[in-house]
């Protein structure tokens, strides 16, 4: 997730003055996409859809209490997935869109109030956004991004909010409050990970990013490091998994060969033993009586004739 604050210039960004140079910008693609009969998205804030350029204009333009005339009055920020996570936000651009301004309402204003440490609420930012669809001198197959106008001073018109500035969570001197960038690029897009249920590859986070471009060489080859060691992780995962998939149908071919053989061999001994049984003992089962009564029935001694005494006779 991409998110930058572009620099105040005297062209579109010029925030000096009125906001309505950038809001004329806001609106260039939506012409040539309603001739086409493509669908388009309004400007959006906390809570509405569809609103006006002129609204929008007449908003940002007079919330502008106790600002000097060379004082900023309104900031711009882009918002822009890339095509991985707007993958994860929706499959048409009707429900990237919608999942956009979700995201935009319930993580990147809340983070941004929060970050003044002010004590402020996303209800107390007064911002509106456009969603763009296209972008220029891009090859990527999606390309939808968000612009953002958000007024220098809050709701109330009171309190200056300025995200440019380099005080952080500071307590004394002019600026009480700050700005830190780094935790609301952080916290964002941990927001939206949580939100779309993303899951995010260390090389795609800011922390990488961050480290690669501003560390030093020792924290750039720890990051690198780490990078390696997570490749390795899902290589061996996904081997791991590959492995059991192939190797599942030929456990289960064992297991099913196993089975055979032991009813195979129970057969076997069942049919080697079936002739031992013989005809008689077929029918000793079907009669059990008679074969008790012959048990009960003593068997008589058999008697030795002694021979006579005498000369035997020839």
């Amino acid at each position: 997730m991409n998110i930058d604050f572009p620099p105040p210039s005297k062209g579109t960004y010029n925030n000096a003055g009125s906001s309505r140079k950038l809001c004329n910008y806001c609106e260039h693609e939506d012409m040539e996409r309603m001739e086409q009969g493509i669908y388009t998205e309004g400007f959006f804030n906390l809570t509405d859809d569809n609103i006006y350029k002129s609204q929008v204009v007449k908003d940002i333009d007079s919330n502008i209490g106790q600002l000097l005339k060379t004082d900023a009055k309104f900031y711009a920020i882009h918002v822009s997935p890339s095509e991985k996570e707007l993958r994860a936000m929706g499959n048409t651009e009707q429900e990237q869109a919608e999942a956009m301004k979700r995201y935009i309402r319930e993580v990147v204003i809340p983070e941004y109030a929060r970050n003044f440490n002010k004590g402020l609420s996303a209800e107390d930012i007064k911002f509106y956004g456009k969603i763009h669809f296209s972008r220029d001198r891009s090859n990527n197959e999606l390309n939808m991004h968000c612009h953002l106008i958000v007024s220098r001073k809050d709701q109330s018109n009171k309190k200056k909010l300025s995200p440019l500035t380099n005080h952080k969570n500071t307590k004394k001197g002019t600026v009480k409050g700050g700005f830190d960038r780094k935790n609301l690029f952080q916290q964002a897009e941990q927001g939206f990970d949580k939100l779309f249920g993303y899951k995010r590859e260390l090389i795609e986070s800011f922390e990488y990013y961050n480290t690669m471009k501003n560390g030093s060489i020792s924290e750039q080859l720890n990051m690198q490091e780490r990078q390696i060691s997570n490749e390795r992780k899902n290589t061996d995962m996904q081997t791991g998994l590959y492995a059991d998939k192939q190797g599942e149908p030929n456990e289960n071919k064992v297991a099913y060969k196993q089975d055979d053989n032991l009813s195979n061999d129970i057969e076997n001994k069942q049919s080697f033993n079936l002739p031992d049984l013989g005809l008689s003992s077929a029918l000793g089962l079907l009669t059990p009586d008679a074969n008790k009564e012959e048990e009960q029935i003593p068997v008589k001694k058999r008697i030795k004739k002694k021979p006579k005494r005498g000369f035997r006779q020839s």
